[in-house]
């Protein structure tokens, strides 16, 4: 048995640091550490409340628009004001335009060069996969290039600027969309529309979105010319599909639309049951972080994040957050899979959450949201009121719950005085890449690493890259 260190991982944003113990060619166990402290939540204490909507963005500067979301709703929750119906349309369309080209980064910029790796070299299928996806220079680069820059136009038009915009609001976005404006958005949605169809699915979005079964994606792919078919074939020959399982215990805040009507609906789902969110049974451990001790497991509401590196049992500065003290998987994958989406459920219940069905997440995602964008920006009402506003309490708490590109992504605030009394923050990753809980158990990636093949002679197993990058993770975001 011996014990290795890996990291720093290149390609991820942040800093992570695994460490697996190796038995008999393969991880029997692992502990990530997330390395960097940032505290957020402790910079934030005493600020006037608005302020969240300037700090809580530069968490990240990739999923700047869900940390805007999250903060902005907390706030509104607080305020007990509703978006007005454009600014919850121009809300929910600017975080698809981050959501969407982070699926895509992700795929074409993160995840597939790891193929073209020289560890391949031998396999016959390798030259080919090679000239597509070797990192920027790559054939699948250009194209993808000019496509995600062309689509993330739109956050100009509906958001200002990105990252770091102000314009999203408890009451709605102050980025008001003029009717020119709407025509633009819509050729921008077709021009990626088309990008999508012929060079990713090599098919309708609607009819990708509508295949029910793995027998009928491997029709598609038998077929298609697209990337995502490449992918799908690629993962037969590497049987991805049996690389890097966990509890499969799914959640999803849900997503998009009002939360009398979402496009995603909020729940959990294990093992072929589905129940509803019961958000008041979160809690986050901190028993291995370097943070202060606290008494047992908190709700955010209650929560403290202060440094404390002398903590004998702390390997990372995550948090590990539980949901009834269970370990739980976020990401599109789980958003799908909640919200019953038949291909996903179809994946997960015949081969439960792994790298091959973390990726194809993403892709349903992708096919779905596409069209209800398209018809989100019809429904825009231009000359209409995009956001409302009201006084702030002296004294209130809220949550802002949203689905970020990585998963469920949470903030807590609570007011006092009129100033920020206490915010706390759980996002995506965290729930993702959580350390051991007080009772020993491993978070989600320290599950899905067991068992991961380690080759003869390997220092950086390839394996691991895969499960690591099969969660697209985001450790600025983990540690706050």
């Amino acid at each position: 048995m011996t014990r290795r260190v890996l990291g720093p991982f290149n390609r991820v944003e942040g800093d992570l640091e695994v460490k697996i113990e190796v038995e008999n060619g393969a991880v029997a166990q692992a502990w990530v550490n997330a390395p960097l402290y940032r505290g957020f939540e402790h910079i934030l204490r005493g600020k006037n409340p608005r302020d969240a909507l300037v700090y809580a963005p530069r968490i990240c500067g990739i999923c700047s628009v869900s940390q805007s979301v999250a903060a902005a709703r907390a706030l509104a929750t607080a305020q007990g004001l509703t978006p007005v119906p454009n600014g919850l349309l121009a809300t929910d369309l600017s975080l698809a335009v981050e959501n969407i080209s982070d699926h895509l980064s992700h795929f074409y910029l993160f995840f597939m060069p790891d193929f073209a790796r020289p560890v391949y070299s031998g396999e016959a299928w390798h030259a080919d996969i090679a000239a597509r996806f070797r990192a920027m220079t790559g054939t699948a680069a250009s194209p993808y290039l000019a496509a995600h820059a062309d689509f993330k136009h739109m956050l100009g038009i509906l958001a200002g600027k990105w990252p770091h915009t102000l314009a999203v609001q408890p009451g709605g976005s102050t980025r008001p969309v003029e009717a020119q404006e709407v025509i633009r958005l819509l050729m921008i949605l077709s021009g990626f529309r088309r990008f999508l169809e012929t060079v990713v699915y090599d098919a309708p979005l609607e009819a990708f979105a509508e295949m029910t079964s793995r027998t009928a994606l491997d029709h598609w792919a038998q077929a298609s010319r697209g990337d995502l078919a490449r992918f799908w074939r690629l993962s037969q020959m590497l049987n991805l599909h049996h690389l890097g399982r966990a509890e499969d215990r799914f959640m999803s805040y849900g997503s998009y639309g009002s939360h009398a009507a979402p496009l995603f609906r909020s729940g959990t789902y294990h093992h072929g049951r589905r129940a509803d969110l019961q958000a008041a049974a979160i809690s986050e451990d901190a028993s291995h972080a370097w943070l202060r001790q606290q008494e047992g497991p908190r709700h955010p509401f209650a929560g403290v994040t202060l440094p404390d590196l002398d903590r004998p049992d702390g390997y990372s500065w995550c948090k590990a957050p539980r949901l009834n003290g269970e370990v739980m998987e976020v990401g599109a994958l789980a958003r799908q899979v909640v919200d019953g989406q038949p291909l996903a459920l179809d994946l997960v219940e015949h081969e439960g959450g792994n790298v091959r069905s973390r990726v194809l997440g993403r892709f349903i995602e992708i096919a779905r949201l596409v069209p209800a964008m398209e018809g989100w920006v019809k429904a825009l009402r231009p000359r209409q009121p995009f956001c409302e506003t009201v006084n702030l309490p002296d004294e209130a708490e809220g949550a802002g719950l949203v689905e970020a590109a990585r998963g469920a992504l949470g903030h807590w605030l609570r007011i006092s005085k009129g100033h920020i009394l206490n915010y706390q923050i759980i996002a995506p990753t965290t729930w993702n890449f959580s350390p051991r809980d007080e009772g020993g158990r491993p978070g989600a990636l320290e599950q899905a690493l067991v068992g991961a093949p380690v080759r003869p002679g390997e220092d950086d197993p390839i394996a691991v890259q895969h499960i690591v990058r099969s969660f697209d993770p985001c450790m600025v975001c983990t540690v706050h």
